[in-house]
């Protein structure tokens, strides 16, 4: 009873704090206000969101850790077998900015549920599908792409209603763990259970459980409708004060943007940090593609070189590779999410540019890496997985930080669209199309000479050098963004 209580009344709290000079009309000078803490409800709704995310990510990489069964299975080349995955992120970023529109007209709860609905049951139907439905099974993958676009979008601008600067960059540090989480619990259960089972398509039926019980939560612990803040709530969140004549809304009424969607594009392409750190997230999203979805089978290629493991003759192939390499994903996306969110807090303190200057100077040190793993990877598999381990742990310090770079440079009335926005390009520049060019370029390097297992390690290689040049590009965009941050930043609070 007394937490319901506290739950009814936190709504008429903040129409105080924030909205009761405004409402009169009145100008007063800037106060000094304390931050609150996050209520119970709060911290539900984070976990609810974390859950989702989690689950979605793991729907990501259930092709991805039964790749090579699923290309025995069709029959695939390496440029088809790359196509799953690009249709999956093409239909993910096309559905990305009309999410984005909805999130910041209408409900958010409503559309969460329906993309939760829809991604699992997409998946479960995928389950079913016969190897001479080759077509089916790729369109599957696109529907499933459209309702994850849902909750990638909205979500994390819930999480920055909820919470100030400070406590919002280690929540959203803690909702971005889920990303690398899930995705190596994609490639482990996916690998796992078709082990288990001895039959892949099984991997596709676990997933919608988890999603009925997400949504379920979702309609139990997550209010309708969650108060969005405007300006003076961010100006406050970074600066310990709030003007009490700007303008506010009533957290208990419902707010639709008073501009159309070209005039919010107008503006974020405007925002020099916005377009430059998404250029940065659009490096990151092309090593990270194609590493998630052909690392596996460049490990077993080589291990198949260096005569570790024989050909797969096998009706189920040996998922080792997927197994380690998902465990290798979840510790380092946990550890380099933590740091990164660390040493944000910790440099904010001394630099206004730290967020830039820490994106950069991990894309650097993540290329390096994954060129020097490609370099060793037919003489040494046990360094190769060690300086990929590096590689993925220096592109994981980035992934709450850049999110945190949005949402200070924008102003909170055009986050979901600028979120969307910042999909759409770095999966249209990024993995959209980097798994189906590595796919691509392995062909045609296969072409040139006789197959051979030797010719078929090389010509993944070759392929991956690309990973780590868009690596380094990164890097410079992000250094760019360095430049205009401060300016962008005043911008927003204003």
């Amino acid at each position: 009873e007394h937490q319901d209580t506290d739950l009814l009344l936190q709504p008429h709290l903040e129409g105080q704090d924030y909205g009761a000079a405004a409402a009169d009309g009145t100008q007063c000078p800037s106060v000094s206000v304390s931050r609150n803490s996050p209520t119970k409800r709060d911290c539900l709704v984070v976990a609810v969101l974390c859950f989702g995310n989690f689950i979605n990510f793991i729907d990501w990489f259930i092709v991805p850790g039964i790749l090579l069964d699923i290309q025995k299975y069709f029959g695939l080349s390496d440029g088809e077998t790359g196509l799953l995955q690009t249709v999956f992120t093409l239909c993910y970023m096309l559905a990305a900015p009309i999410f984005g529109y909805l999130g910041d007209r209408y409900n958010r709860k409503i559309i969460l549920g329906a993309g939760i609905f829809f991604w699992s049951g997409v998946t479960l139907g995928s389950s079913f599908i016969t190897e001479s439905h080759y077509r089916i099974f790729v369109l599957s993958r696109g529907l499933v792409g459209i309702g994850s676009a849902s909750y990638s979008t909205i979500a994390p601008t819930i999480i920055a209603d909820l919470f100030e600067e400070g406590k919002r960059t280690t929540v959203l540090s803690i909702f971005y763990i889920f990303i690398p989480v899930g995705s190596g619990c994609g490639y482990i259960l996916a690998a796992g259970v078709a082990e288990s089972t001895g039959d892949w398509h099984w991997a596709f039926r676990v997933t919608p459980c988890m999603g009925g019980l997400a949504l379920l939560l979702l309609i139990l612990l997550v209010p309708h409708r969650i108060p969005r803040r405007t300006a003076a709530h961010r100006a406050r969140s970074i600066s310990g004060t709030i003007r009490r004549g700007m303008p506010d809304e009533k957290p208990d009424v419902h707010r639709t943007a008073n501009t159309t969607w070209c005039q919010d594009v107008g503006s974020l392409v405007q925002n020099c940090s916005f377009v430059c750190s998404s250029l940065g997230l659009t490096a990151m999203a092309f090593v990270t593609g194609a590493l998630g979805v052909w690392m596996p089978l460049f490990l077993y290629r080589a291990q198949v070189v260096q005569g570790i493991v024989p050909p797969c003759l096998q009706e189920s192939c040996n998922s080792s590779n997927s197994l380690i390499f998902g465990g290798i994903t979840i510790g380092t996306g946990i550890l380099g999410i933590i740091a990164g969110a660390e040493a944000a807090r910790r440099l904010r303190k001394i630099n206004n540019k730290a967020d830039p200057l820490i994106c950069a100077t991990s894309m650097f040190i993540s290329a390096l890496c994954l060129y020097i793993a490609l370099m060793v990877a037919q003489t040494n598999i046990l360094s190769t997985f060690i300086f990929i381990a590096f590689g993925e742990l220096f592109l994981s310090v980035n992934w709450a930080v850049v999110t945190d770079i949005l949402l200070y440079v924008v102003t909170p009335r055009r986050q979901s669209t600028a979120i969307a926005l910042q999909i759409l390009v770095s999966h249209l520049l990024g993995d959209a199309g980097s798994p189906y060019l590595i796919g691509i370029i392995s062909n045609a390097v296969q072409a040139r000479k006789v197959p051979s297992l030797q010719w078929s390690f090389q010509s993944m290689q070759y392929s991956f050098v690309s990973c780590a040049f868009v690596g380094v590009l990164g890097g410079a965009f992000f250094l760019l963004t360095s430049f205009y941050i401060e300016e962008d930043r005043q911008e927003a609070q204003r």
